[in-house]
């Protein structure tokens, strides 16, 4: 899918994610008639592109604040999520999106740090555009995967992205209660991050996002197919594996490692499905450590 592109200012930015808990600024683009919002800070090291698909990006806050001091950090809402417009959902619309921000910024040495659908995603985009795979220094892989789901990933895609349960977590916000405490993101956030967090998940459009990927994980063979193109692409590229010790419910890692024969992994104490958010400075540390080693 092909996205018109252009750049403009966001403007003031809501008065429920004051600085104390986004210090970052927000830019944006203008995709097809509607904002994409994104943050690139951190100025003129390494550069780390962070993307998660389904929620928001306020998700990446720890690393943020442990690593902008040392890469420049990028992330982003792809449409319909986040603080971007809404916008049709669709696991191609945000792969486009993703792989429009990358050109737009004309990335390059970038390593790619994706989490969930966001990894098949961002994939995808490389996959779409065989360019993009140039650009493309390291992959770090956290809890989530680059290929056609099968089995029990499947049974559990079709059915949290069916629309009982889509408009069950819609209606009652149970989704976005629940992942803003310690079982979530939010096992170190203090209350106004809580806040912040549940307030960009309040549009009833915006609760449905991620049921919508889910879905489209299953359906979209065209989408599935770029992610493993991506995935081989990137084969020489080095690998980074980070999962919660109690996260890898669908075996990922083991995949992973058929996968890529030099893989490096870690494991996360006490990690659960957000290990970024679990535990930030170990995972900054072992992305540091990673990327020093291998990238220089």
């Amino acid at each position: 899918m092909e996205l018109h592109t252009e750049q403009h200012p966001i403007g003031n930015r809501p008065d429920w994610l004051p600085e104390s808990v986004w210090p970052y600024p927000l830019h944006a683009l203008d995709v097809d008639g509607r904002r994409m919002v994104y943050t690139d800070t951190g100025g003129d090291g390494p550069a780390l592109l962070m993307v998660h698909v389904g929620m928001w990006s306020l998700l990446w806050n720890g690393l943020f604040a442990e690593l902008t001091g040392r890469y420049r950090c990028v992330t982003l809402d792809v449409p319909g999520s986040g603080l971007s417009d809404p916008a049709p959902a669709s696991l191609s619309r945000a792969s486009a999106a993703i792989g429009e921000l990358i050109d737009h910024l004309d990335l390059h040495d970038v390593t790619l740090v994706v989490h969930d659908t966001g990894g098949w995603a961002t994939l995808a985009a490389v996959g779409f555009r065989e360019a993009r795979a140039e650009r493309v220094a390291g992959l770090i892989a956290i809890n989530t995967f680059g290929w056609k789901p099968r089995g029990m990933l499947r049974l559990a895609l079709r059915f949290f992205g069916s629309a009982p349960m889509r408009e069950a977590t819609t209606l009652t916000g149970i989704l976005a209660w629940a992942s803003a405490t310690r079982f979530g993101v939010g096992r170190h956030w203090d209350g106004a991050t809580k806040r912040a967090w549940r307030r960009g998940l309040r549009d009833h459009d915006k609760r449905r996002f991620p049921h919508h990927m889910f879905a489209d994980a299953v359906r979209d063979t065209t989408v599935s197919a770029a992610a493993e193109r991506g995935v081989a692409m990137l084969t020489d590229r080095p690998t980074l594996t980070i999962f919660g010790q109690f996260g890898d419910y669908f075996r990922f890692r083991r995949h992973w490692g058929k996968l890529r024969s030099d893989l490096s992994d870690t494991t996360i104490p006490w990690g659960l499905h957000f290990p970024q958010s679990d535990n930030p400075a170990l995972v900054a540390d072992t992305l540091h450590a990673w990327h020093t080693s291998t990238l220089g």
